[in-house]
């Protein structure tokens, strides 16, 4: 009986130990993520990672915020205040010119084609680039389109000092566009189409010029992390990127699902637009004939290296990055993980 009471007790004390022990064991790590701009069509595959569960199976508790445009997006990874940003590797290059920068990298390629663009509606005769002389564009400042405009002249031979440039806001420029103030605007290509779209401009006088597919061999957006956090935290970016790789996986292979997981976060959108945006941005952007051979998520690096040379026809470097400064491929998961099964 002694015995038996002796077990009980030690049993029971187990038991209250990894009662204790348990919420520990199982804790999820918080993590703030940030996008580079608002919930639309292209985000819906991090909700589709946060719906199956896929960061949770990493330990991750992952708190996914909107975000202002890529520039915006870096400044939050490096001030600390998000462990991961969605955002522009090219900006990232022109960020990690300088010295003092935090060394910021992309751990997981996601647009292996850009979405720049230059769009115009058919009234204006734009259908190639050197039609732009003589026109209007009109670009934000801070848009990640209009960076490229210098290397987009060199490649294709524009006159620069014939294109007339002006500067506008995100929010006008469409409806300036519409309105006849500028002749084309710089842009994402799936966000200006259906903003056009949504305006009641009809598919057939849509112009989109892309970038990627004249002369510029430049990469898009991609997860992007602070370096030393990374060094200090391998299993919690290794898992990141899986989970969000598993996500783009599942959004590519079911589109309408994604966009469900998408309308439970911002129900005012429309989820036929949503549905368009994100296809566009598939079949753009992010399954290239590259990612169907490799895998989404990494890079060539003599290509990405070929790209800062072009991102340097129009930015003054002062401390070039290399390839290897910009790109870490060590997180991704294998890549037969990575294939695209369409």
């Amino acid at each position: 009986m002694k015995r038996r009471a002796l077990f009980a007790t030690l049993t029971l004390g187990a038991l209250s130990s990894f009662a204790t022990l348990a919420p520990t064991a199982f804790a999820q790590t918080p993590i703030k993520f940030a996008l580079d701009w608002r919930f639309e069509g292209p985000a819906a595959p991090y909700f589709v990672a946060l719906d199956k569960g896929y960061y949770k199976a990493e330990g991750l508790d992952v708190t996914i915020d909107t975000g202002n445009g890529s520039t915006e997006a870096i400044n939050r990874a490096a001030s600390g205040a998000y462990q991961f940003v969605f955002g522009d590797i090219n900006t990232l290059v022109r960020f990690r010119d300088k010295p003092e920068s935090k060394k910021l990298k992309v751990v997981a390629m996601i647009y292996d084609a850009p979405p720049f663009a230059i769009v115009s509606l058919k009234k204006a005769g734009i259908s190639k680039p050197k039609d732009l002389e003589g026109k209007t564009l009109g670009a934000p400042a801070a848009d990640g389109a209009y960076a490229q405009w210098p290397a987009f002249v060199k490649k294709n031979g524009i006159d620069a000092s014939k294109v007339k440039i002006e500067n506008v806001g995100f929010p006008v420029r469409e409806p300036m566009l519409v309105e006849g103030k500028v002749d084309a605007i710089t842009g994402f290509s799936f966000s200006s189409y259906m903003n056009l779209r949504g305006r009641g401009i009809a598919q057939d006088d849509i112009h989109v010029m892309l970038m990627r597919n004249l002369g510029l061999e430049l990469y898009g957006n991609g997860i992007i992390v602070d370096s030393e956090y990374a060094a200090k935290n391998p299993k919690i970016v290794q898992g990141f990127v899986r989970a969000t790789l598993k996500g783009w996986q599942d959004a590519i292979a079911d589109p309408k699902g994604a966009i469900a997981s998408l309308m439970k976060r911002n129900s005012i959108l429309n989820d036929g637009q949503e549905f368009v945006r994100f296809k566009m941005a598939i079949d753009q952007n992010v399954l290239t004939p590259e990612v169907r051979a490799n895998g989404i998520g990494g890079v060539d690096m003599k290509r990405l290296a070929r790209s800062i040379e072009q991102i340097g026809e129009g930015f003054k470097f002062s401390n070039k990055p290399k390839a290897e400064d910009i790109f870490d491929a060590s997180y991704l998961p294998a890549k037969p993980e990575r294939t695209i099964k369409q």
